[in-house]
């Protein structure tokens, strides 16, 4: 699969992943959803988390389930919305807890890139969506592909802070080690679990975990 368009570093290391039969499925599969009906995010930003936050960069991984599937909501990050569009729930209760964990004001803008820039891998479990129609690419192959994300970082990287928010993101982070990353779970962002979100503190445990490897903390304003 020479022709996908990721990251050079990402496209290194996932090399393998890019030949396998399932893939080329998926890829004929999203290719036709694409050409006959309205799917997000845009083309151009389906491997977008994995463009602004190269290979070499990661130092927190996010896992997200599925897309936005709202008009011009999705952008290829994880919890994160095009510019100047609505801050979703989970997305504002993820902005309450930086703000009550690290007493900073998160700018109001759901984007996110400025966080992806500097090594906060917003990845989603699934990378594209049916317009209106949540859940409609699951099964398809993504989450195969992007268990193998997960695995390629466990394997060739260490000292990563994964948030697992949800069950769902928890079960794709077993294969995680955990004696050589932090791994930081807690309930979903969103109003239905938001009680089991606040209070968790991940930012903070988590800058001071890159903080005591020698690595930068981020900015999550």
């Amino acid at each position: 699969m020479a022709s996908v368009k990721i990251e050079s570093n990402w496209k290194k290391a996932l090399a393998n992943e890019f030949e396998k039969s399932y893939f080329t499925e998926l890829a004929t599969f999203i290719r036709s959803e694409y050409l006959t009906k309205a799917v997000y995010p845009p083309a151009k930003h389906v491997f977008r988390a994995f463009d602004l936050c190269p290979f070499d960069k990661v130092r927190v991984v996010i896992v997200g389930q599925d897309p936005y599937h709202g008009a011009r909501q999705a952008n290829g990050l994880s919890f994160a919305v095009g510019e100047g569009i609505t801050l979703p729930p989970s997305l504002k209760n993820i902005f309450k807890e930086i703000k009550s964990d690290l007493g900073i004001e998160p700018y109001n803008s759901g984007d996110l890139s400025r966080w992806a820039s500097q090594g906060v891998l917003m990845l989603n479990a699934v990378l594209t969506v049916l317009a209106n129609t949540p859940t409609s690419h699951k099964g398809k192959g993504w989450e195969q592909f992007t268990d193998s994300v997960i695995q390629t970082l466990n394997s060739q990287k260490k000292h990563i802070v994964y948030m697992l928010w949800g069950k769902y993101a928890q079960e794709k982070g077993m294969v995680i080690n955990r004696s050589e990353n932090l791994v930081l779970e807690s309930g979903h962002p969103s109003p239905y679990s938001a009680h089991l979100f606040f209070g968790s503190k991940h930012f903070s445990k988590g800058n001071a975990f890159l903080k005591s490897h020698g690595y930068n903390e981020i900015d999550w304003r």
